[in-house]
């Protein structure tokens, strides 16, 4: 009854005028940077991260889910007007989004993409909210050693999820597990690979890390590629008229998709979204191949199938909800994003756990408040208003776009850590990333990795402790065992076993 008490307050607290001002003002940006092709809401949450550091932590968690939601949901923008996903999780949109955009239907399918999103969105919320008790309490039952092979399971599922690249994605993931090493030891007090430089003995911050791998490698990225402009046909967005009230699905078309769809599709991306490091990309792919599987009209996918729309939109907005499962409560990433925003509670002393629920709902629930709102709310009025303008948002010179980002995260930077040397580090692992994601190495498995990896490395000293030394500790707590299991069970399925799965017209 407290929890859920707590989460009516937390929609209290969004009638705070601050706090819905942030709210409003997360919403749009991470519906720009959704919107605008190469960027994504990971890069919007890097480059505000700073601002977290000047407000309280309340509203620095509503503008961070705002962010989230919006930047999930307009991905879809320009992956139906221009057929360039905005997010990699809308490439499944495009798919049948821009073919009803060559016929004309545009507002229609941008109308159904926005329908999907508020569905899967809110009722992946609804799903966190009513199932975080429940995790929280499990969360009590793992000991020591659980917890060591609990983010073990985490760091292999983040590797295998890179099917085509299993062995750079487990190099970026050392990678980030050596950084997290650098500094002084928290067990002995000791520095570790400070290189006799005392800039090092602090270890390396998240935020340069987190600007660097984000913002100036995508900066560098979008510069080499800097033919992106010209895959824009400006002349024919200018010659698009739409009303607004062509963007409101109609009913039979609702009826035709069916609502079973948008509940499934919303159960597969909020379940995915729990999985670590899987993100919105799976849970848009899976839940588009099992609605084609399901579906009475199988032929229609690729060539313009609402349903197509609704069940990847559904899908992708959910895992917003079920990726922040894994982080409250083991610390551990559900996806980028959620990722950066762990970094928003440690840097306002939260530490996730059971623990966190039950005595600081009133700093979380406002969070969970600002994902419904977002998604029931402000998507389908923020369409309906602002839809004829987002085709504007493209015709933004690349030029002065990304030179603007560069000085924000620079600044970014050095606001966060007060520290020259930090800031430059930012721009260090910055062309480290950039050459990682040329050579197909995830930076995100190595952000992942340098998050996660001092508590595996806590939490493996502690349990060898435990047990003078015998690392058959991990082979006889019924927890650890369980979660090495589950391990396994992943790598036979996806690895070994390899199954065949339908691929994407």
């Amino acid at each position: 009854m407290d929890t859920f008490l707590s989460y009516f307050n937390g929609f209290s607290a969004l009638l705070d005028p601050l706090n819905f001002a942030v709210m409003i003002g997360g919403f749009l940006v991470g519906t720009f940077f959704g919107a605008m092709p190469g960027l994504t809401s990971v890069l919007a949450i890097a480059l505000l991260l700073p601002v977290t550091y000047q407000i309280d932590v309340v509203p620095a968690l509503i503008m961070c889910a705002s962010i989230f939601m919006a930047g999930m949901y307009s991905g879809s923008i320009t992956a139906i007007t221009i057929n360039i996903p905005g997010a990699p999780s809308s490439m499944m949109t495009a798919l049948d989004g821009n073919k009803l955009m060559k016929r004309g239907k545009g507002a229609n399918a941008l109308g159904h993409a926005a329908l999907g999103s508020m569905i899967g969105g809110t009722l992946g919320a609804v799903l966190l909210m009513a199932f975080m008790p429940i995790a929280a309490k499990l969360s009590l039952l793992i000991q020591t050693p659980g917890k060591f092979s609990l983010i073990f399971f985490a760091l292999v599922v983040i590797v295998i999820v890179e099917k085509g690249n299993i062995a750079k994605s487990t190099i970026a993931m050392l990678l980030g597990l050596m950084i997290a090493t650098v500094g002084i030891d928290e067990l002995l007090s000791v520095p570790r690979f400070t290189f006799g430089t005392e800039n090092l003995m602090e270890g390396i911050d998240l935020m340069p890390l987190v600007i660097g791998a984000f913002a100036i490698s995508e900066i560098l990225i979008q510069a080499q590629n800097w033919r992106l402009d010209s895959e824009v046909d400006l002349d024919e967005i200018k010659k698009i008229r739409i009303k607004r009230r062509d963007f409101i699905p109609l009913w039979s078309e609702v009826r035709e998709i069916g609502l079973w769809t948008y509940f499934k599709s919303t159960v597969i991306g909020y379940l995915i979204g729990v999985l670590p490091g899987a993100g919105g990309s799976m849970a848009a792919f899976v839940s588009y191949i099992e609605a084609r599987r399901s579906s009475r009209k199988p032929q229609e996918y690729g060539n313009g199938s609402r349903e197509g729309i609704a069940a990847a939109e559904s899908a992708n907005n959910a895992m917003c909800g079920g990726a922040f499962v894994p982080m409250l409560m083991f610390g551990i990433p559900g996806d980028p994003t959620t990722a950066i925003v762990l970094g928003v509670l440690v840097i306002n002393g939260l530490q996730p756990g059971a623990r966190l629920l039950e005595n600081q709902a009133d700093l979380i629930s406002p969070m969970f408040a600002s994902l419904i709102v977002s998604a029931l709310i402000l998507i389908p009025l923020t369409l309906y208003l602002l839809g004829p303008l987002f085709l504007k948002m493209v015709t933004i010179s690349r030029g002065l776009l990304y030179s603007g980002i560069a000085v924000v995260a620079l600044v970014g930077s050095y606001v966060a850590t007060l520290s020259i040397f930090q800031m430059s580090l930012s721009l260090v692992l910055g062309v480290l990333a950039f050459y990682m994601r040329r050579a197909s190495y995830s930076p995100v498995a190595m952000l992942l990795g340098f998050i996660l990896g001092p508590d595996l490395e806590q939490y493996f000293r502690r349990a060898m402790s435990l047990s003078d030394g015998d690392p058959m500790i991990f082979l006889t707590s019924p927890d650890s065992i369980f979660f090495l299991l589950l391990t396994a069970a992943f790598v036979y399925m996806i690895v070994v076993r390899k199954p065949k799965t339908a691929t994407a017209p």
